[in-house]
């Protein structure tokens, strides 16, 4: 089977693939012809690819666009598990919006940039004030309920499967539990439930590489969001090789049938 990677360093250690840069992808039209599957596509390299060029792209067309950023991911979340979403508003700037969140949402509240990983831009909203220079430098407003947790749950779901799940505790006085703001991971009594909630929505999303942050509130699961780049230091505690889970999926899903229609 021949791989094409436009991220090496996702795909470290996955045998027989080759690499192009993604800004060079329509100069080598040629060597992405010859790829059964072509993996880890920037977003806006993705329509091309499987529209145009045709080709099976991993992760999926649809992790890769739900994922994009967290507006996409929360109405996908909406779509087939609402029940596990925490009460969210998605609106436009402007001053009626701003009242209206000021309205529905007591202090404090969380609220968040749309594109940002690790803890980033993220935001506990305790007052006018911070809530004014929130909304002066981002155009869209994202705001959640926030929820009173330590920790959260990280469930890695790769190719069709739950391969890691575990906590991000927070031993500090930050509100944030990612472990690049210095939460420490625990694989301590994982619940079942989760594992399963993350195989039921990332099989009806179609989304087959994920990282689900989830907390549990008053025995209530609800799913923060998910990554399709995440962070792989839960992996290096536990042993575990993303990458060979990765490959593994592949040869599964096209070794055998390399001429299977785009996913």
């Amino acid at each position: 089977m021949n791989l094409l990677t436009f991220n090496p360093f996702r795909t470290i250690g996955i045998p027989n693939i080759k690499y192009v840069k993604p800004e060079h992808m329509f100069e080598e039209r040629e060597k992405i012809s010859e790829a059964d599957v072509c993996l880890f596509p920037e977003n806006w390299q993705v329509n091309a690819l499987v529209y145009g060029m045709k080709k099976n792209i991993y992760p999926s067309i649809q992790s890769i666009q739900m994922g994009f950023n967290k507006i996409e991911v929360t109405r996908a979340l909406w779509s087939v598990c609402p029940e596990h979403v925490p009460q969210t508003m998605i609106l436009g700037r402007n001053d009626d919006n701003i009242n209206k969140v000021l309205s529905t949402l007591p202090f404090p509240f969380v609220a968040k940039e749309i594109r940002n990983s690790m803890g980033k831009g993220v935001f506990l909203i305790e007052n006018h004030q911070q809530f004014t220079e929130y909304v002066e430098n981002n155009p869209y407003l994202y705001v959640q309920e926030y929820l009173p947790i330590d920790r959260d749950l990280r469930v890695c779901f790769v190719g069709d499967e739950v391969i890691s799940s575990y906590w991000r505790i927070n031993e500090r006085t930050d509100f944030k539990n990612n472990v690049a703001q210095g939460a420490r991971i625990s694989f301590d009594d994982i619940p079942e439930e989760a594992n399963e909630v993350v195989t039921k929505v990332a099989t009806a999303l179609g989304v087959n590489h994920a990282g689900f942050d989830l907390v549990f509130v008053n025995d209530r699961i609800y799913i923060l969001e998910f990554n399709i780049l995440f962070g792989n230091q839960g992996f290096q505690q536990s042993g575990i090789s993303v990458e060979k889970k990765v490959h593994e999926f592949l040869l599964k899903t096209y070794q055998n049938n390399t001429t299977e229609s785009t996913q």
